[in-house]
């Protein structure tokens, strides 16, 4: 697969994801906007917490870093395509998953004690434990759809079919969309009153709760017609016992050890984020955090996992053969040709994350709630530039299945979270709980990169470190006009309100996004950065095509 084919095959991928989080983008604002972001957010953002940790874990990790190489090889090797392995797996795995979600809706009261602030606890929270029980209760069922549509979407990226699982979120988010309008119509937005710090009564929850499942039960409807159609017939196969099967179980073993580092360190986090909001006033927390930290997944998620997705066969293909030159190369000019489009975002984030909050959680008269994210929003920027830096390192690790290396990197990665936030949060006032888990985020993240990095390079000969540094260094100086570019504009437009709203927020944000991206085009240009140039002529050509 030649650098175009690459960007060809992650094209159609961005392309769904940029729809995907569009509508995304739309249901968080709604979230906010009926729910705020004090306590009655986080009743339900901390509920639907380990749904989505379980699909962001098997998204990016199980399924993806042990299944695909396994696939792809098979596809190769097997008479049947593999699809004998594929239909154990499938088996296998709804079998697993069927169960846990079983486990979790009995013991979701157990399991909510190790994540929630003792706040909770309390008597006059009794009714707040109540409902984020509930709500708990109904989102569970999400683990195992989730599971079965990160697994199927995986059977069809091994086949080449990349489109379908980024295009099948936008089910969920309409759904999940017209479930907030239904809650908006009958309760209407919380404001900046008392109600953000009420529970919420039954029928609430029965609404908030089983939307939200609906939603991943259709996303994972939708890509069974493209199974079908991609040639692959699932029938259920009971015989576990092929040795490529326990192969790949090996594999997972230092995977799922991956997993539960990770969870525990997040588990922290989130433990810590409840206690923000819980005493009530102006904490910010887990919603804080989590909408921030989907706002800056928005370009990762389109270009970084769309690039990311697209190479793991060819370097999957590389570490059979041996080809581990290419392997490196591969990684190393994929990354760059990602941060170039995610450095602009991490370094602009920070001017415009007033204008941003406003825009996204200032409405139905939430301008107050929306300022509480800007903050957050900020640091969130630069913390992205060191996640896409790891994330392509263990695409590396995960394609050579060195899923040992990877856990152990893991550690380093989840123990600097956890030490620095525990550090941080209980010495700050409530209102900068969510920042304070960012820097710890973000410094996390740089541990992790610069280790992935060190050892990747030594593992495969080398990651075209002296175009990483050429790239770097002219990029720096291009961004750091980028960002005055930005601010000048933010300052000559800050007579528009301290706290905007969404129209100043579109329109001042837009303003100043839209000088730094010019600056950031016309200096790539000038300074010939060739992994923005050539990606800005790739797509005017195709524009000048259609």
């Amino acid at each position: 697969m030649s650098e175009q084919r690459i960007l060809a095959s992650s094209a159609v991928m961005a392309a769904g994801t940029v729809f995907s989080r569009a509508s995304g983008f739309i249901r968080s604002a709604l979230l906010v906007t009926a729910l705020g972001a004090a306590i009655r957010g986080d009743l339900f953002s901390i509920a639907n917490t380990l749904p989505n940790m379980v699909y962001i874990l098997l998204a990016g990790g199980i399924f993806n870093a042990v299944l695909v190489p396994q696939l792809v090889r098979r596809i190769k090797e097997d008479p049947d395509g593999g699809d004998a392995y594929a239909r154990r797996v499938i088996t296998l795995s709804a079998l697993f998953l069927g169960t846990v979600t079983v486990l979790l809706v009995v013991f979701a009261p157990a399991l909510l004690s190790l994540y929630l602030n003792d706040r909770y606890l309390e008597p006059d929270r009794a009714e707040h434990l109540d409902s984020i029980i509930a709500l708990t209760r109904w989102c569970m069922p999400q683990v195992f759809f989730y599971g079965m549509y990160v697994l199927v979407g995986q059977v069809l990226n091994a086949r080449g079919r990349f489109g379908p699982m980024m295009w099948a979120p936008i089910a969920n988010n309409v759904l999940s969309i017209g479930m907030l309008v239904t809650y908006l119509l009958v309760w209407g937005p919380v404001g900046d009153g008392p109600q953000l710090y009420e529970p919420l009564d039954t029928s609430q929850q029965v609404l908030l709760g089983l939307g939200s499942t609906v939603g991943i039960v259709a996303q994972f409807l939708v890509l069974l017609p493209y199974l079908r159609a991609s040639g692959f017939v699932y029938r259920p196969r009971f015989d576990f016992r092929d040795p490529e099967l326990r192969k790949t179980l090996a594999l997972g073993v230092w995977t799922v050890l991956f997993v539960i580092v990770t969870q525990a360190a997040y588990l922290v986090v989130v433990k810590l984020a409840s206690g923000g909001t819980a005493a009530g006033g102006d904490g910010t927390g887990y919603t804080v955090y989590a909408n921030s930290l989907l706002i800056m997944m928005v370009p990762h998620s389109i270009v970084t996992v769309s690039l990311a997705t697209a190479i793991l066969p060819r370097i999957s293909s590389f570490a059979h053969e041996g080809r581990l030159g290419e392997l490196g190369s591969t990684v190393g000019s994929t990354m760059r040709t990602s941060l170039a489009l995610v450095l602009p975002f991490a370094v602009l984030l920070p001017v415009v994350a007033g204008d941003v909050a406003g825009f996204a959680f200032g409405w139905g008269g939430g301008e107050d709630t929306a300022a509480s994210f800007a903050p957050t929003l900020a640091l969130f920027g630069p913390a992205l530039a060191f996640f896409t830096v790891h994330y392509f390192m263990l695409r590396g690790f995960y394609a050579m299945e060195m899923t040992r290396l990877v856990f152990f990197i893991q550690i380093a990665v989840s123990g600097t979270n956890v030490l620095v936030a525990t550090l941080l949060v209980p010495s700050r006032p409530p209102a900068e709980t969510a920042p304070m888990l960012v820097v710890a985020y973000l410094t996390s993240y740089a541990v992790g990169a610069v280790v992935s990095f060190v050892l990747l390079r030594r593992t495969v000969g080398g990651l075209e470190t002296p175009q990483l540094l050429r790239f770097l260094t002219r990029m720096s100086l291009v961004l750091v006009a980028a960002v005055a570019a930005a601010w000048s504009v933010e300052l000559a437009l800050a007579g528009l309100g301290e706290r905007p709203g969404p129209l100043v927020g579109l329109v001042r944000g837009g303003a100043s996004a839209l000088a730094g991206l010019l600056v950031v085009l016309g200096g790539a240009r000038l300074l010939r950065v060739r992994e923005v140039t050539s990606l800005v002529d790739i797509v005017a050509a195709r524009l000048r095509r259609g």
